[in-house]
């Protein structure tokens, strides 16, 4: 059993870092997306918008999400393995690959650094706008830069550490779990006067399940720095300094690990829904943030997504 998922969790791996996220691939994210999105009117439709009603709303948003979400996986798996053990082995691998975002995240924030090389600013706002939830109308080159290299930061830990750490526990049906919390967290987790109390079991949750991954993927950057000509001792001193300076118990172990890799601050102010959200400063400003700063955080993030894939193929592997 934790070989063949050994199995699973390096073939799709594999077919992550060569295919990506095709657009036109149907995905279960979206198909989630779309749940979410369904409930969440029919929901508000029925409970009247007070604290404790919507604080109940939420939590049945996130109940039956999780529900459908883990139903569906374990069905698929099942159906397709009483067709034949190795229809089973391969679907559970597509899964697997549909789950990580590795190779769509360089290929996201590389649009913005294509287009702030070409000089198009409005280009590269556009691009940025697609990979993350703040307002970018307003930023300067500096702050797309900045905003280019956090996500790349975030991610590496919610789109392919963390996806991995559930895959290597419970495999594919496990992995889809924590991704459809994920994926609540980032259509209703807001801190603003809609999510506040609606999205606060989505947040609560996605909270949970990124605690140990967080960590897990903050010191496999430190670790990888120096391998991909970013700064170790930089990585570690600002990780341990910087790592809980977000109201998230999570975002900031990342970020501050690529922040003193990369010798850069990060973080700060930034605006959503057209409101400013106060948040302090990660890293140390040892140099001003540069536009060759974005391919630096993908190596980074793609050497500690490595890092975690053998690890965990060879725990299964190996020990089991």
């Amino acid at each position: 059993m934790m070989r063949r998922r050994a199995l699973v969790l390096a073939a799709g791996f594999f077919l992550d870092m060569v295919l990506g996220d095709p657009h036109s691939f149907p995905h279960p994210v979206r198909w989630l997306g779309t749940f979410i999105s369904r409930r969440e009117k029919s929901l508000r439709g029925r409970y009247p918008k007070t604290k404790g009603k919507e604080l109940a709303a939420g939590v049945i948003l996130a109940a039956e999400t999780l529900a459908v979400t883990l139903a569906g996986a374990l069905g698929v798996l099942k159906l397709a393995g009483s067709v034949s053990g190795s229809l089973g082995l391969m679907l559970e691998t597509v899964m697997c690959y549909q789950m990580l975002a590795a190779r769509s995240l360089v290929d996201e924030s590389m649009k913005v650094y294509e287009a702030l090389a070409a000089g198009d600013t409005g280009k590269a706002k556009e691009a940025l706008s697609m990979i993350v939830g703040r307002d970018v109308e307003n930023l300067s080159e500096e702050g797309i830069i900045k905003a280019a290299v956090e996500t790349v930061a975030e991610n590496a830990s919610d789109g392919v550490i963390a996806p991995l750490f559930y895959m290597a526990l419970g495999g594919a049906p496990l992995m889809f779990l924590y991704k459809a919390v994920n994926t609540m967290d980032s259509m209703v987790g807001y801190q603003n006067e809609t999510y506040l109390y609606f999205g606060r079991a989505a947040a609560k949750l996605d909270d949970l399940a990124n605690l140990i991954p967080s960590r897990i993927a903050g010191l496999l950057m430190v670790v990888c720095a120096k391998g991909v000509g970013l700064d170790s001792k930089g990585a570690w001193r600002i990780f341990r300094r910087d790592r809980y300076a977000h109201k998230s118990p999570n975002s900031a172990q990342t970020e501050a690990a690529c922040a003193g890799a990369l010798g850069v601050e990060l973080a700060g102010n930034a605006s959503y829904f057209g409101k400013i959200c106060r948040k302090p400063t990660i890293g140390d400003r040892i140099r001003p943030v540069e536009n060759q700063d974005i391919p630096r955080a993908n190596r980074l993030m793609y050497a500690s997504a490595g890092l975690m894939a053998a690890l965990c193929w060879g725990i299964l592997w190996v020990w089991f």
